[in-house]
């Protein structure tokens, strides 16, 4: 077998490499298996042009290629069978070209094989690598967005209202003879396997949709991010390199990825809605308590809200159509009724939501509007005030964390340091909510939710789903955070139904539009955005 840092020779046929790029190449290869960051930066042309690949997309430029590489880690032991030399540069032709294509296939010592295509070029006397493509080995599943998976992983019905589709489901879930994990390793190995499925998985099954597996989650829900310590983060299907928000992580990516076709989710105070804008995806928050909640895993009983996340508005009217009327989930049409009813096409736009939104966001959301009110069939657009949305998030936070310790804290306390960091700052918080704290914060929770629940009365609410696009992996994602739950806190707070719609863009990202709709008028809802959406798609830009 041949040692990773010594490359075996051209293979017969092939050009001859350059010396001094055989050099390059080499030492290239000595730093990939070191996980050597700042030569790896060394050996990448700077600049704004420089490019990598890899089956999870292209990133541009070398600033995102290193910030990539700090996160990836290094990669597993493997050995250079074959490379492959052709000269790219006509002017100077052969060896000696200041441009060349160099094909590599790696063996890894654990199985497998993997190709690498570089384009090197002479740079001051340096061979650089201006592009480059990497086709990593075959994975049996990528760990990051699945516990669990299998084609199918749990055979739904022969025929139905859903069927052909596939389910990935949030690891929160009850699914007969499997655990809940929460997305803790821990909790999962002490958790019994459960003996009756959730109604919301069943209702999925009932129709014809076949489960494709059991989707990561953020740590017991806790966090907007989507990253996990323990298994980590799963891919962003839209935005290389970045978060794909959380909590439901896995099923988000899973769509995105094209791995399933519905994401079965739980959204506390934006868990639907932040990953369905960060990446591209509609996903529907249900009126709370719409749809039964039994076998579910509570983070904030007050808050928690079963919805879905599809690619297209097509197939989340399909699972909405099902799960939330007659010949679905009859618990649902005996509370609130089939939706049956278009919504009012009348929209307001909350002041003090848009004044959270980044300014790129806040330029590409009003050429919506002023392209949506110059269609064939403009909607009247009105500013509205929502109230103070610190006081807002301030007692929201205050009840999901009296909440949330109540039904973790006992096994947070029996089991200290099993949570990452972030995860465990935020439940050391929550222990520290006094009962005067909650009741005082419960107190202010119904005015605001009577006033959003007024305002939805007569229209419906629209403004951009967080503040902009997804943040870097690398980013420092605090402020964002703090700006993203101020806007997804109110809807949670009243229990209305919120959707996010994949209709903006910034940046070449994708950014979500946010529509907000009075109880009980959920797949009305759904019908509004698809028609929102169709105006759009057709309306001048």
């Amino acid at each position: 077998m041949t040692d990773a840092t010594t490359p075996t020779l051209d293979p017969p046929g092939s050009a001859e490499i350059p010396a001094d790029l055989r050099e390059a190449f080499d030492a290239y290869e000595r730093a990939i298996v070191a996980n050597d960051l700042d030569a790896l930066d060394a050996f990448f042309a700077p600049g704004s042009d420089t490019l990598r690949g890899d089956p999870a997309g292209l990133l541009v430029g070398h600033e995102a290629i290193s910030g990539f590489r700090s996160l990836r880690g290094g990669v597993p032991p493997r050995d250079i069978t074959e490379v492959h030399y052709r000269p790219l540069s006509a002017a100077s032709g052969g060896a000696g070209a200041d441009v060349a294509l160099l094909m590599s296939v790696s063996r890894f010592r654990g199985g497998g094989r993997g190709l690498q295509t570089q384009v090197w070029q002479r740079i001051d006397g340096r061979w650089l690598i201006t592009a480059a493509h990497v086709a990593p080995r075959t994975p049996p599943l990528d760990r990051s967005i699945w516990r669990s998976v299998g084609d199918p992983f749990l055979q739904g019905a022969w025929e139905g209202a859903l069927e052909g589709l596939t389910v990935a489901v949030k690891d929160l879930f009850a699914i007969a003879g499997f655990r809940i994990g929460a997305g803790n390793p821990t909790f999962l190995e002490e958790a019994r396997p459960e003996k009756v499925t959730a109604p919301a998985v069943a209702d999925l099954l009932r129709a014809g949709a076949s489960l494709r597996g059991i989707a990561r989650t953020d740590e017991f829900a806790y966090s907007i991010a989507g990253d996990n310590v323990h298994y980590g983060t799963p891919p962003n299907g839209a935005v290389v390199g970045a978060l794909p928000g959380g909590s439901s992580s896995g099923p988000a990516s899973a769509v995105a990825a094209g791995h399933a076709d519905i994401g079965l989710a739980t959204d506390t105070a934006g868990s639907i809605r932040v990953p369905a804008s960060y990446q591209g995806l509609w996903g529907l928050r249900t009126t709370h308590d719409l749809v039964p909640r039994q076998g579910m895993l509570p983070l904030a009983q007050s808050f928690d809200t079963i919805g879905w996340l599809t690619r297209d508005g097509d197939t989340l009217q399909r699972v909405a159509d099902w799960c939330l009327s007659y010949d679905g989930s009859s618990t649902t049409e005996n509370v609130y009724g089939a939706s049956g009813d278009d919504l009012p096409w009348r929209f307001l736009v909350p002041e003090e939501i848009l004044a959270c939104v980044e300014p790129p966001t806040r330029e590409a959301f009003s050429k919506l509007l002023a392209a949506l009110a110059a269609s064939d069939d403009p909607p009247p657009f009105r500013a509205v005030h929502t109230g103070d949305l610190d006081a807002a998030f301030t007692a929201f936070r205050t009840v999901q964390g009296a909440e949330a310790w109540r039904n973790n804290g006992d096994w947070l306390g029996a089991h200290p340091g099993a949570v990452g960091p972030a995860v465990a700052e935020r439940f050391d918080i929550a222990s520290r909510v006094t009962a005067a704290d909650e009741a005082a914060a419960r107190e202010d929770l119904p005015p605001i939710a009577a006033h959003l629940a007024e305002l939805v009365d007569g229209a419906v609410l629209i403004f951009p789903t967080v503040p902009g696009p997804a943040p870097q992996r690398t980013a420092d994602v605090e402020a964002v955070r703090a700006a993203t739950l101020r806007m997804t806190a109110p809807a949670a707070i009243a229990g209305l139904p919120s959707i996010s719609v994949p209709l903006l863009t910034v940046d070449g990202a994708p950014v979500g539009l946010c529509l907000v709709s009075r109880a009980g008028t959920d797949i009305a809802l759904v019908r509004l955005a698809r028609r929102l959406a169709a105006l759009v798609d057709g309306a001048p830009r």
